[in-house]
């Protein structure tokens, strides 16, 4: 019957007319793997990053229809992040990877997804060998301030006070290699300024040296700069103190990215008979950290994040307010795909193809949950820092004296900055021994300076069989082995430190 089927066919058109809008705002599925350690010691574990995750993704389905279907594998900080890949792979390849943030376990992750075409955003992989994308990391995004980023704040200190050369210690636990990696982009970004530079390894409970050659090796920089344990960074302090290294001649950092809210709460303090000398000493460290918001609404993620973490009985390793910079990066990090993602359908891509989606991420600023982030043409998030320094020098306590903003190269100067701080004094050298020609130095003089020096190497032979520092000594000139970091994968990061 004609009548009947066109009536029906009539239907047909008015249901498919009134079902298609629903169709075209159907929400976009994403499938997300994030590759993190479950071993909750770590800052930037499956469950101290896992509420950020979450909160962004109720954020991003509410305001631009993206359902992201999230599930979270162990990482750890070596190998098992490649293995939780493939076997993931062979069911169905994400499309989009946050993480991991170590290292080694970055590198062949990152190399594997490249391959695949999914994108890896990570608020890890800070070495510098990631910055070469053309060695295999053309889908990486970090949403972190790589270790490059940060020393280019300090050889703009460099530039700006006019400092020709550096002490750089760093402590190498030969497995994670944080401050090594830290301290090989410090050596590249002076390298390119034509400064001098010198490296000492520190390694804990290994071959062990006194003070003394620490002492040797600060008098013959201008400026130290450290990465290492809290412990370790006191006696360095307190050994420089001693031999009277801390009275304006040398320019003292501590590099502490992560957990920089320590600081003006005592990081000096032990409880022991050092305390004293200790805090005298750290009146001379200067602390590089990064440049923390204060923007209410991150602040209420904190506590959020914070309350969070509690429930769930993990422990909290941010002693400050605010949460650190790996769970702010992976919130922010969903945020950048949905918006790189939302442009690509625009321009006729879907979130397949993940070069598309990689490219939109980069060279791009957007607003995240701690203020505004500046990826640049390379997918390398711009990095704002600040210097800290003893203020309070009763309590021992410190504060924020200037900060640096990486997308411009500008300093901005806050109360409390002292120039004389970061001001070279003239130095007194030791004057050479010379033929007497006279009658010379009196018998009692002698005997005097003889009885004061006596003392004083008496006292120093004490301290410093208290403050033995493990350390082995590398410059640039020597002609180092590199053997046990090739049994490190050092060459899956391409370093080219020492």
């Amino acid at each position: 019957m004609p009548g009947v089927r066109a009536l029906c066919l009539s239907l047909c058109v008015v249901s498919c007319a009134l079902n298609a809008p629903q169709r075209r705002a159907r929400a976009e599925h994403v499938d997300v793997l994030v590759l993190l350690p479950r071993n909750a010691s770590y800052i930037f574990s499956v469950a101290a990053v896992r509420p950020a995750i979450e909160l962004a993704q109720r954020s991003i389905a509410s305001e631009r229809r993206l359902r992201f279907a999230v599930r979270y594998e162990d990482s750890g900080c070596g190998d098992r992040a490649l293995f939780s890949l493939v076997d993931r792979g062979f069911a169905q390849k994400p499309d989009l990877i946050l993480g991991p943030v170590c290292e080694y376990a970055a590198s062949d992750v990152v190399r594997v997804a490249s391959h695949w075409d999914v994108p890896v955003v990570s608020a890890g992989a800070l070495a510098t060998g990631f910055a070469r994308r053309d060695r295999g990391y053309t889908h990486l995004t970090r949403i972190g301030p790589s270790y490059l980023k940060m020393a280019r704040s300090i050889s703009a200190l460099f530039r700006h006070f006019g400092w020709q050369s550096a002490l750089l210690l760093y402590e190498d636990d030969r497995e994670e290699r944080n401050c090594y990696f830290t301290v090989e982009a410090v050596h590249s970004a002076l390298e390119a300024e034509q400064l001098s530079t010198e490296a000492l390894s520190l390694y804990p409970r290994e071959r062990a040296a006194d003070g003394e050659d620490i002492a040797r090796l600060i008098e013959g920089n201008e400026v130290v700069i450290m990465c290492a344990g809290g412990d370790i960074v006191r006696d360095i302090m307190l050994t420089a103190h001693h031999w009277k290294l801390t009275n304006g001649n040398y320019i003292y950092f501590n590099i502490e990215l992560f957990n920089a809210s320590s600081y003006g709460n005592g990081s000096w303090k032990r409880g022991d008979q050092y305390d004293t000398e200790a805090k005298q000493a750290y009146a001379a460290l200067n602390i590089l950290t990064l440049l923390r918001s204060v923007k209410p609404e991150f602040q209420n993620f904190s506590l959020e994040v914070k309350r969070s973490i509690r429930k769930a009985g993990v422990p909290d390793h941010d002693s400050g307010d605010n949460v650190n910079m790996f769970v702010e990066g992976f919130h922010d990090a969903l945020l950048l795909y949905s918006l790189a993602l939302q442009d690509a359908v625009k321009n006729g891509f879907g979130k397949n193809n993940g070069s598309q989606i990689t490219q939109l991420m980069w060279n791009r600023t957007f607003e995240g949950i701690a203020g505004q982030v500046s990826i640049d043409a390379n997918g390398d998030r711009n990095g704002d820092f600040s210097v800290m320094a003893m203020t309070d020098f009763e309590a021992g306590s410190y504060k924020a004296v200037f900060n640096y903003y990486g997308i411009n190269g500008s300093f901005q100067v806050l109360p409390g900055f002292n120039s004389d701080r970061f001001t070279l004094r003239e130095r007194h050298r030791p004057v050479s021994a010379e033929k007497s020609c006279g009658l010379g130095m009196s018998t009692a003089m002698g005997i005097v300076v003889g009885a004061v020096l006596g003392t004083v190497l008496v006292l120093a032979l004490y301290f410093f069989r208290k403050y033995k520092i493990i350390v082995e000594r590398r410059c640039q000139q020597e002609d180092y082995s590199m053997g046990k970091h090739h049994q490190l994968r050092e060459d899956s990061i391409r370093s080219d430190f020492l």
